[in-house]
């Protein structure tokens, strides 16, 4: 890596370190320059300003999450292994910090102009990841033909988003909402398991349904 690329790198996560560790509202050049151990110079000659830098790392900190996980999504293979594999994400998340980042991230949105923009691409990177999941494992369930997969990656993602920031003041009922996501997750799971003639009438349940 080259130095230039190096010190950018720095500073990208000192910016979410900084984040994460002290806020919104803490965030400056120089408490991020302190994070990364560089002079606060640098973040205007490599960004041209704070908000810029923020945005660049909130690009930068979903690309490096979306790529760590994405063995994982690749490897999905049902909607009831999508559910436990978003539980389990979850835990990892909360306990690296970066739920706390999220909720950061969400709040600067409202007064960093630069940040709204970020953060909603940051968002569409894991709801392209979720859509190829659907994609891939909805065609061999009874709700294939029924669903809209990109609406519903894009509803997956909104509650993903939505239990991370509501654990944060009802951490309780957090919990009892992923538990009821993993009740679902075994209904789905029976739902998979019907042999062929109980799917066709589950699908054509759903087509009288819907026609009405």
């Amino acid at each position: 890596m080259s130095p230039a690329r190096e010190t950018r790198t720095k500073l990208l996560e000192g910016a979410l370190r900084t984040l994460a560790e002290q806020g919104i509202a803490k965030v400056s050049a120089r408490s991020v320059a302190a994070a990364a151990g560089v002079n606060q110079a640098l973040v205007f000659y490599h960004f041209g300003s704070v908000d810029e830098l923020l945005s660049a790392a909130c690009r930068y900190g979903a690309e490096q999450r979306v790529a760590r996980h994405r063995a994982r999504l690749t490897a999905v293979g049902s909607l009831s292994e999508l559910l436990a594999f978003g539980r389990e994400m979850h835990e990892e998340e909360r306990a690296s910090g970066h739920v706390t980042l999220l909720g950061q991230l969400l709040a600067g949105a409202q007064t960093h102009d630069a940040l709204g923009p970020a953060t909603a691409a940051g968002l569409d990177l894991w709801i392209t990841e979720i859509e190829q999941v659907l994609g891939r494992v909805l065609p061999a369930t009874p709700f294939g033909e029924f669903t809209d997969t990109a609406g519903l990656a894009r509803a997956v993602a909104a509650s993903f988003v939505g239990l991370e920031l509501y654990e944060g003041v009802d951490p309780a009922g957090a919990n009892a909402a992923l538990d009821a996501l993993e009740q679902l997750g075994r209904l789905v799971a029976a739902l998979e398991d019907l042999g062929p003639v109980a799917q066709r009438a589950v699908r054509h349940h759903l087509r009288r349904a819907g026609r009405n």
